[in-house]
């Protein structure tokens, strides 16, 4: 055979050789493509509270050249596994999940959430038509909080009721199921943020209710770099996040030159309701640091 019919053979499987090897090229370099994942908390409203990220998804995955993922979670409790297992490499972070992550994972403050101009404060909740007029009235009622990793809803009412006994707490997932709780009369009173009750208490036209308690204020939710990302990433987010556009700032909620908070003080807060903790599912319900023996314990 001439040698230029060898060649002629050789050519489809060089051609065929080349092929793979782009293909595999593309592959790996798909695959060494660096990957954000954002941690918001919706509620359970599904796409209708996650379309305001869309944009910031889009301009954060062209100007850091990465694969960005939004990753919602549903409450509280859920956003807080993920914070512990360092899943999120920027958190949207309500005040309580700040303090969890400033303070025990060292996550990194960069932006203020919208709001810093009207701080949110906690409320403690009952129907109109029932007696309580204070919170010593609340003294072996049955109360419901928020999850675990709420400022409004967990860790500020546990601060305001420490040294009373409770007969029951129950953890609502959303805002909106505790004050449906309150209008069934299944707890006697509930706490949330005041924008959630403004917020909500429409949904119950057939129900009054009465605030009880009005809390101190609580400092505004922050944007949160994860720990796990090197330096020269952290200052290419922050760069890019501090020059985004008015307009998709806005949509996602932070405000690029107000002033991050200072989270040491609610932190401490937080510190002093942990040691509580061990004892929210008992019946009755002791909010002090020391527990009778007795206390039987039982399932929220």
């Amino acid at each position: 055979m001439k040698r230029t019919d060898w060649q002629w053979l050789l050519l489809p499987i060089l051609v065929l050789i080349t092929l793979l090897g782009v293909g595999c090229g593309s592959k790996k370099q798909n695959n060494n493509t660096e990957r954000l994942t954002i941690g918001v908390v919706s509620y359970g409203e599904g796409a209708v509270s996650l379309e305001k990220y869309e944009r910031f998804k889009d301009y954060m995955a062209a100007q850091t050249h990465s694969i960005v993922e939004l990753e919602p979670a549903y409450n509280e409790l859920q956003a807080l596994e993920q914070i512990h297992r360092k899943k999120w490499d920027i958190v949207f972070a309500s005040p309580g999940l700040a303090a969890i992550a400033i303070g025990n994972d060292l996550y990194i403050p960069l932006f203020s959430l919208e709001g810093i101009s009207s701080r949110q404060r906690s409320l403690l909740v009952v129907r109109d038509d029932k007696p309580i007029q204070k919170i010593s009235d609340l003294a072996n009622k049955t109360i419901a909080l928020g999850e675990e990793g709420s400022a409004a809803g967990y860790y500020v009412p546990l601060y305001d009721l420490y040294g009373l006994t409770l007969a029951q707490i129950r953890f609502a997932p959303t805002p909106k199921t505790l004050l449906q709780w309150l209008s069934d009369e299944k707890v006697d009173a509930g706490a949330l943020s005041e924008k959630d009750f403004e917020l909500y208490k429409r949904d119950f036209g057939g129900t009054k209710f009465r605030v009880l308690h009005v809390s101190r204020w609580i400092p505004p939710g922050v944007v949160l770099l994860g720990p796990t990302i090197e330096r020269n990433r952290q200052q290419q987010i922050q760069k890019a996040m501090s020059e985004v556009s008015a307009d998709i700032a806005a949509d996602a909620g932070y405000i690029p030159t107000a002033p991050v908070p200072n989270y040491d003080e609610f932190i401490k807060l937080v510190e002093k309701v942990k040691p509580l903790e061990a004892r929210l599912k008992q019946t009755p319900v002791i909010l002090s640091q020391a527990a009778p023996e007795n206390t039987k314990n039982s399932s929220k």
